[in-house]
């Protein structure tokens, strides 16, 4: 006989059914942003297609375009921290921007085993270009929420960022 049928059901209690309504919320909320994600990078990727960019692509210029960094550019390590992803897949990534012209690799001038990323003239005039086309995707995207309410999901992907980052990595 199955085991599990053998097995009496718990008492139901209050904890036990906030418990159960919770998880049942993470696993749409999770669903919900795998769904988000697929489509930002489908979408995305339509948005920025004009300039042969993805949106992996697009995350490694605007990271590279912010004005920090923009003069001396990224070490790969920090790169690497600020879009959380792993280093094969930013490498690959950046293999295609070099390619295209858009970025370079530069020795670090304090540590010349170093290797920063930046911005090619090139690339800072196709970031610059973008920024029609992004604009109207996240206009188009967020027209639906509010200012205040885009401020609050940011806020809150803060915390649920942080939340996953304390999560143990795999094995």
């Amino acid at each position: 006989m199955d085991q599990l049928a053998e097995t009496p059901a718990l008492p139901p209690t209050p904890e036990r059914a906030e418990a159960a309504a919770r998880f049942d919320i993470a696993n749409r909320l999770f669903l919900r942003l795998y769904q988000a994600s697929n489509l930002l990078h489908k979408t995305g990727t339509r948005a920025v297609g004009r300039y042969r960019a993805t949106t992996q692509q697009w995350a490694v210029l605007g990271a590279l375009s912010r004005p920090a960094v923009r003069a001396e550019g990224m070490a790969v390590k920090d790169l690497i921290g600020f879009l959380m992803v792993s280093r094969q897949n930013l490498t690959a990534v950046l293999d295609r921007l070099e390619a295209a012209h858009l970025i370079e690799r530069i020795r670090a001038t304090q540590d010349g085993r170093l290797r920063r990323v930046r911005l090619t003239a090139l690339g800072e005039r196709t970031w610059s270009d973008m920024q029609i086309s992004i604009r109207a995707y996240y206009a188009g995207a967020l027209s639906g929420i509010s200012s205040a309410e885009c401020l609050q999901l940011f806020r809150l992907l803060d915390r649920l960022r942080d939340g996953l980052a304390r999560l143990p990595g795999p094995e």
